[in-house]
């Protein structure tokens, strides 16, 4: 998904921008963010990444603005605020059903009179990268952050990149997103298949998000990389099941306990959802809606991954319990992953990876076990790694590895030239359980339960925070006792 590409070499129109574009373009997005919040900040350079590779070409009789006139503008001396905005208004609104540009002109960012200098070294420095892959990258990574401080943010590519891995989207396929964010998840099923196929995929993907100023950050997301979907207008996914075709890959990161929801009726008529015949989830929260919605838009032999608050896999709650024993009862839930702590947005919250499978049973185009009536279960708490001079975590290359892994062999997914190994429950890892040992369990989903920590790992672990707490405190006595020394010291300089 990320490209990366050299400079060109400094020319008459990109004179004054000689370094790196990606490094010159995170600062003037900086500088931006000093005079406009950095969520107008982020999507202003989206768009402008989005214009230098879009805006070419019109209709013949039409005279709208495009990329070369703006960098011909910006090249000039005085004012490129107008421009910019009269850029963006023509490209980035989108037509209503009847043909006018209406209803979308608040997803242009307000521009502040006093950008004009950096808007220009902006484009120039767009203008000069040959690809534009990690600059757009680095961008959604901003915006992230910015929402993440209202518990909205982008999926991180370790975990996008594992979403894809189980759920294993293959040419052709009909992938939908129903919450998709930025798109990430849709760029990276492409990728995935691209790499795979070595062509440009045949495959038709779908997204919908709720938010318009979102929703544009997907369409431009996959346009600016060349790939094609379909990302549906602004709305709620929960008002109405999905409509045409059913779909052969579902991914979803959903926002985890959503409140207040409601599905939609028509008006003045009775109407039963096919999503839930025998009546509505819980308004109270969202969860159970979402899993019935993902589900109810799988093929017969789709598959599904997508990430859910832990307290889907294991609440008491009479209504929450009967969806899991329906899923079971179905046998369409293959793996539940849990994963570690703050390795997505900022909160400490815990989620699990849900896979959902229409068909476990073994196939030829799939696996070589059968897997019906069973379901394998990763704990997967502790498989994290600390981003470096960060407090934050990510679950890194290696731990995914190990999880496709372990996935992989269960099902009997054997890749060219590698043995054939069995499948073995691992302590405080991994477990293949039975359908009869979940019921039995009340159908509690949690990988903890399953696969829990072995008690002398717990005690392993806490001797050696015993241990560090020992080292701590005798270092900080040391401290302690040069302090008097050290004083002394700096009386004689």
């Amino acid at each position: 998904m990320t490209e990366q590409g050299a400079p060109r070499p400094t020319s008459r129109r990109t004179t004054g921008v000689t370094r790196q574009p990606l490094l010159l373009v995170d600062e003037l997005t900086t500088g931006l963010s000093r005079l406009m919040n950095v969520h107008d900040a982020a999507r202003l350079v989206l768009g402008l990444l989005y214009l230098s590779r879009t805006a070419h070409t019109d209709s013949p009789t039409s005279v709208a603005p495009t990329w070369s006139w703006l960098s011909h503008q910006a090249a000039k001396d005085g004012p490129i605020t107008s421009a910019v905005s009269q850029c963006l208004h023509r490209w980035l609104t989108l037509p209503d059903d009847g043909g006018s540009r209406t209803g979308m002109q608040d997803v242009v960012p307000f521009l502040p009179p006093n950008i004009d200098s950096l808007l220009r070294r902006l484009i120039r420095a767009i203008d000069a990268a040959q690809q534009v892959g990690d600059l757009l990258d680095q961008c959604l990574q901003n915006l992230s952050a910015a929402q993440a401080r209202g518990s909205q943010y982008f999926t991180p590519r370790d975990i996008a990149r594992l979403m894809i891995g189980v759920s294993v989207p293959q040419d052709g396929h009909r992938v939908l997103d129903p919450a998709c964010g930025s798109g990430g998840l849709l760029a990276e099923s492409h990728r995935y298949v691209h790499e795979k196929v070595g062509l440009n995929p045949t495959m038709s993907l779908v997204g919908k998000e709720q938010h318009a100023h979102t929703s544009q950050v997907a369409r431009m997301n996959l346009a600016v990389r060349g790939i094609g979907a379909r990302i549906a207008p602004p709305g709620d996914s929960l008002a109405r099941p999905e409509t045409g075709s059913s779909y052969d890959v579902v991914l979803a990161n959903l926002p985890f306990n959503q409140p207040a929801w409601a599905a939609e009726g028509l008006a003045g008529l009775p109407y039963v959802d096919p999503r839930w015949p025998d009546g509505p989830p819980p308004r109270g929260t969202a969860n159970s809606a979402w899993i019935l919605h993902i589900a109810h838009a799988l093929a017969p032999q789709g598959r599904a991954a997508f990430l859910m608050a832990d307290i889907a896999a294991k609440s008491p709650q009479p209504a929450t319990r009967s969806l899991r024993e329906q899923l079971v009862g179905d046998d369409i839930v293959e793996c539940v992953i849990a994963l570690p702590p703050r390795v997505f947005g900022t909160s400490d919250a815990t989620a699990c990876l849900w896979v959902l499978n229409r068909d476990k049973s073994a196939r030829s185009d799939w696996g070589t076990i059968d897997r019906r009536g069973e379901v394998l279960f990763i704990n997967a708490r502790r498989a994290f790694e600390l981003i470096p001079d960060s407090r934050a975590r990510q679950l890194g290359d290696r731990h995914s590895e190990r999880i496709l892994a372990t996935l992989s062999t269960w099902r009997g997914m054997v890749e060219e030239n590698s043995a054939d190994v069995p499948h073995r429950d691992e302590a405080g890892w991994c477990r293949s359980c039975t359908t009869e040992e979940i019921a039995r369990r009340s159908y509690d989903l949690m990988p903890t339960t399953y696969a829990a920590t072995p008690p002398g790992q717990q005690e392993a672990t806490r001797s050696r925070i015993d241990e560090l707490k020992r080292d701590l405190a005798d270092k900080l006595g040391q401290v302690h006792a040069l302090e008097p020394r050290l004083l002394e010291a700096l009386k004689e300089i």
